[in-house]
């Protein structure tokens, strides 16, 4: 920052005027301009884009029945504020399967620039329930937002799928369409980046489009879901148990955040 020197002291002759000095508004303005022109601008190909990951369910969930099995208000209905969540047959939580993930996709994404909020701070609490989940990205006023999960279906099937939000008449209209095109950036990302195949047995080529879910429904921002893989499918499972895995997921899931931004 450059420095501003005081002001300069005249020495008047007898019938001389004195030195000129700086006003002190100059000195201001010289000052003000000097702090912005050092102040430095965000980096990265994400910068000034605001993204919320939400890591679905919650370590402490099963313990407190009594405040996820509370019902919410999600426009359409009302859900309970949230689950426990699924597991692996050898009993991998899905929280923190969802946990780690998104943990690993927020240091991807603030490292190209972006402003990363998570919808919960740890893995041993309980909540938030679904539609402030959601409510977290609206007055952010985020870019986009991904609520990251793991199914619990037969183990039979396997695979991923994207789930993006069914219009509410009256409510996300205008949104929808953003969503659409999140969901499928992210799903093609996802599929390019990990080689997992597109779900078997839910959706169509990867996608699916639902009105129950609480965190797609009180959504005013652009927002989407994934089911990463079947838990309870043993090829699925052994992708979402290893750390590398997750990894690859991760970096996957930021290009579809890259694409969608950019």
């Amino acid at each position: 920052m450059v420095a501003v020197t005081g002001l300069l002291s005249g020495c008047a002759s007898s019938g001389g005027s004195a030195t000129s000095a700086t006003p002190p508004s100059a000195a201001s303005a010289s000052t003000s301009a000097s702090a912005v022109s050092s102040t430095p601008k965000p980096q990265g190909e994400l910068a000034g884009k605001v993204i919320v990951i939400d890591p679905g369910h919650n370590g402490g969930n099963a313990a407190h029945p009594e405040i996820i099995n509370k019902k919410v208000n999600v426009i359409n209905s009302f859900k309970p504020c949230n689950t426990t969540g699924t597991a692996t047959n050898d009993n991998y939580p899905e929280h923190a399967f969802t946990w780690d993930v998104s943990n690993r996709l927020a240091k991807i994404l603030r490292a190209k620039g972006a402003k990363v909020i998570l919808t919960r701070k740890n893995d041993k609490g309980v909540g938030p329930c679904v539609d402030e989940r959601a409510k977290i990205a609206n007055r952010a006023h985020a870019d986009a937002t991904l609520s990251i999960h793991g199914d619990g279906a037969p183990a039979s099937g396997h695979g991923f799928h994207v789930i993006e939000p069914a219009v509410i008449k009256g409510h996300n209209e205008k949104v929808v369409p953003k969503s659409d095109r999140l969901g499928m950036d992210i799903r093609n990302a996802f599929h390019q980046g990990t080689g997992i195949p597109y779900s078997t047995y839910l959706g169509k080529n990867g996608l699916d489009v639902r009105s129950d879910l609480g965190g797609l429904n009180v959504a005013t921002v652009p927002a989407v879901f994934i089911e990463a893989g079947n838990m309870r499918n043993a090829g699925d499972a052994a992708k979402m148990k290893s750390a590398a895995g997750r990894q690859k997921m991760a970096e996957a899931l930021a290009q579809g955040f890259v694409k969608f931004l950019n």
